[in-house]
């Protein structure tokens, strides 16, 4: 079980993990006990409120410190759908880290009867069909909050036509804890004066 102030220590964890890899000192602590249990999570980037990157684990097979900090990294740097990060973009940057739960399998007899089991705004769902597969984490209801639309991207990201359905399909559910940086973070800049 994580603490409910998790995120003030796996924020700057992800953030300093990122930094460091693009050549900044940045040191954080990273003692806390919990750190050495084995988890899984999703690092998210983004920039101008448009996605930078997102890279994560969906099953737990290392210690929540290593995997943060290693999809930190990978988020900045390996997300093939971006350029990776420049020391210059750091700054401009949001963090947002979420920790998933062990996933579920569904049990469903029909696309309808699986969209009916899905729980907009707390499901991420991972969907599988022989060698393809994609997620989306919860907060992707945001974006699409019906669940038909939800299932045919997430088809859709898995490489496969929307439409796409048949005995073959697998799918699971977890949910996430996340925290978010409020806003892009100034690291080693003295706050900004406003006027009086």
């Amino acid at each position: 079980m994580l603490p409910d102030d998790a995120g003030y220590i796996l924020l700057p964890i992800a953030r300093a993990a990122i930094a460091n890899a693009l050549g900044s000192a940045l040191s954080v602590k990273t003692d806390a006990a919990w750190l050495q249990d084995t988890g899984a999570c999703f690092v998210t980037l983004k920039q101008d409120g448009a996605l930078r990157g997102c890279i994560g684990s969906l099953e737990a097979r290392r210690s929540l410190l290593t995997d943060l900090q290693a999809n930190a990294v990978a988020a900045a740097l390996r997300d093939s759908r971006f350029a990776p990060l420049s020391p210059t973009e750091l700054e401009s940057i949001r963090v947002e880290v979420s920790v998933l739960s062990k996933m579920q399998p569904l049990q469903f007899t029909s696309e309808a009867d699986a969209l009916a089991q899905l729980r907009p705004h707390q499901d991420g769902v991972v969907f599988q069909k022989g060698s393809h597969r994609s997620t989306f984490l919860p907060q992707v209801w945001d974006q699409l909050p019906e669940p038909a639309a939800f299932m045919a991207q997430l088809k859709r990201k898995a490489g496969l036509s929307s439409t796409t359905w048949d005995a073959q399909v697998q799918l699971w559910r977890y949910t996430v804890k996340k925290w978010s940086e409020p806003e892009a973070i100034t690291i080693n800049k003295p706050p900004m004066k406003l006027p009086e």
